[in-house]
């Protein structure tokens, strides 16, 4: 079964919401809004008449406060949407905003997936703000970190094409070798081409990684966002090398492992910081089997003129196999 995970849009979630600082990093970003979109709609839904059966189901299951599943996500053949979500298209004309989306690859999917997981994350996005086109799409590939101290890190740990995901001694995901990256971008080629996105850019590539990747692309990214970590000093070398391609550096707070399995499977499960929507601690009603996510993606809508972030939000889709 596949889960489709959505915070809404988190500039309008509500002050629990608005106050975060915007500095958070993506992860506990991610992670906070999904809570208090579930929660959210939890609440509502307890409000709301439900049906008998799943109260029924909630109070055999030792749950007599919190609402089924059910009464607050929507299921259509295999995919189940939590909750369940209608689309906030944008409220002026396209051409008033940029919009800017960042697409996570995460560790330990087979590449081979990514065709399929790009244009589905990218409709998504089309299709929550009510649009046709991305002004900027960024690609975080998993297991790059920048390391402002040493450009040649770029090259360590690569692959073997074609060895799928691998890990360094630490367990840690290891980058992808140039030919596996290139094959993935070739679907965001397709896209710029289809003028579904005017710019795409990538995430964490140095020096080394870029003079390897750029020769090999019909169309080069016109951004590069690195992550500085708790320096704020470009390295000069990458500065120059930019300059000198014509690639804009932007910085970032993310983290390329948005969304750990771990974390995903105490968010819906059964346990006093889930939300029920996985079976466990003795309670029956929930969905049952091991849950994988498989990508996550970040949105942001600004309006031009003003300078302010109208929507902003993640979707995040996973795998739920049977145990």
């Amino acid at each position: 079964m596949k889960l489709i995970l959505s915070t809404s849009n988190i500039m309008s979630g509500g002050p629990s919401v608005i106050r975060r600082p915007t500095f958070e990093k993506s992860n506990t970003e991610l992670t906070s809004s999904l809570r208090a979109n579930f929660a959210a709609n939890q609440s509502s839904s307890s409000n709301a008449p439900t049906h008998h059966s799943h109260s029924l189901d909630s109070t055999l299951n030792g749950d007599c406060t919190r609402p089924s599943f059910r009464d607050w996500t929507a299921q259509e053949g295999d995919t189940l949407q939590i909750p369940a979500h209608a689309p906030s298209p944008l409220t002026e004309p396209r051409e008033a905003y940029d919009i800017t989306v960042k697409l996570f690859y995460l560790p330990n999917i087979p590449a081979n997936r990514r065709c399929i997981q790009t244009r589905e994350a990218i409709d998504l996005v089309l299709r929550e703000l009510g649009t046709t086109s991305i002004d900027l799409l960024i690609v975080s590939f998993p297991g790059i970190s920048f390391d402002a101290d040493d450009e040649d890190s770029d090259s360590e740990f690569e692959q073997s094409p074609s060895s799928g995901p691998a890990s360094t001694e630490d367990g840690e995901t290891a980058p992808e070798d140039i030919e596996t990256m290139i094959t993935s971008w070739r679907t965001l080629e397709g896209l710029h081409e289809q003028k579904i996105i005017a710019k795409l850019g990538v995430a964490e590539f140095g020096c080394q990684r870029l003079s390897k990747f750029l020769p090999k692309t019909r169309v080069r990214p016109s951004v590069d966002q690195i992550n500085v970590r708790d320096c704020c000093v470009v390295p000069k070398p990458l500065i120059l090398y930019a300059k000198k391609e014509g690639i804009e550096l932007l910085t970032h707070n993310d983290c390329t492992n948005v969304l750990p399995r771990g974390t995903l499977r105490e968010i819906l499960g059964a346990g006093e910081k889930g939300v029920g929507v996985l079976s466990g601690e003795g309670r029956g009603e929930g969905l049952k089997g091991d849950v994988e996510p498989q990508w996550v993606v970040k949105y942001t809508a600004v309006v031009k003129d003003r300078g302010v972030v109208e929507s902003k939000g993640y979707f995040a889709v996973a795998e739920l196999r049977e145990a």
